[in-house]
């Protein structure tokens, strides 16, 4: 295990395959034309290649390309965001309606100016997501909206398939790491979509690599599943910029392997746990039940309606 010095060098496991072809210039294209924003190139995710040549996914990033929050590990630029754009939600459903995706993931910058953090916007995206493509599964990626609840049921109403809000390190380590939000906030949010829609899975995600102790991260899956939360994902902090928090230590694969091993011995559903793992990373993969069926009955009905194989979703 490398030792803690000022800048740790990345080890072999982390080299990143870069792979810019047709199915990457083509999506890239599509966002700019659309005039959207996505996580995986504001947050530099190292799986942009990965999803955007090879699985053709993406994390739409809505309400704006700039955060109200400051958080010391997080790359998406912050200040004073613009106006809400209200034409967002059917530029996107456009978007995956074009790229025929069976599975998006929407997230959005912390809107803290708003009084609904955003909840408005990201459930009229739902809808129209809904409306455009029914086949397709809908995970949503909010911020803690500042603990309005209320704001909650409005999100909840659109009926995503997925809800996912990342608690992103472990308790001790919060204050430091994340800007406003509060670990114990995060859990109740997380409890309360539970309360509201039981049969929706819940998801959240750790960054390891900070600092922090195996007990810890333990702990961390022990509060998650004391609120019912199904799908963990464990990846490793990459230093964004120099500005940022410094990496105190890379796991090795073999140690994500263990963690992945003990959050399915805690009860969670499913656990994606990897060096270059992030929270949307095989999102696809971890639908329930229920919108898989939808999924299927979508093509069912379509195809037995038009007599027409239906080739557009990439199921």
């Amino acid at each position: 295990m490398a030792k803690n010095e000022e800048y740790l060098r990345k080890p072999e496991w982390l080299k990143i395959k870069i792979n810019t072809n047709k199915s990457y210039n083509r999506l890239k294209h599509l966002m700019r034309d659309k005039r959207l924003n996505t996580v995986c190139e504001e947050a530099k995710c190292p799986n942009i290649h990965e999803c955007w040549s090879e699985r053709q996914t993406a994390t739409f990033m809505i309400l704006g390309d700039t955060c109200t929050r400051g958080c010391r590990f997080c790359a998406v630029k912050t200040g004073l965001p613009n106006e809400l754009d209200w034409g967002e939600p059917k530029r996107v459903a456009e978007s995956v309606e074009i790229m025929g995706l069976k599975h998006v993931v929407v997230t959005a910058v912390a809107r803290d100016d708003l009084k609904d953090g955003g909840a408005a916007v990201f459930a009229e995206t739902v809808r129209q997501i809904r409306d455009r493509v029914p086949g397709c599964s809908i995970e949503i990626l909010p911020s803690d909206m500042k603990g309005d609840y209320e704001s909650l049921h409005t999100l909840m109403d659109s009926k995503p398939d997925i809800f996912n809000h990342n608690i992103e390190t472990v308790r001790r380590l919060t204050k430091r790491v994340r800007a406003i939000a509060m670990y114990d906030r995060s859990l109740e949010l997380l409890r309360r979509v539970k309360e509201i829609a039981p049969d929706t899975p819940t998801k959240s995600s750790i960054m390891v690599g900070l600092g922090e102790t195996k007990e810890e991260i333990i702990e961390t899956m022990d509060d998650l599943r004391a609120n019912n939360v199904d799908i963990m994902t464990i990846g490793q902090y990459l230093q964004p910029t120099k500005k940022h928090l410094k990496v105190e230590r890379y796991y090795h694969p073999d140690e994500f392997k263990e963690l992945k091993e003990i959050a399915f011995s805690k009860g969670f559903k499913h656990c994606e746990a990897g060096p270059l793992v992030r929270s949307s990373y095989h999102a696809d993969e971890q639908v329930n039940q229920t919108a898989a069926q939808r999924r299927l009955n979508y093509v069912k009905g379509y195809e037995e309606t038009s007599g027409e194989k239906l080739t557009k979703l990439t199921f």
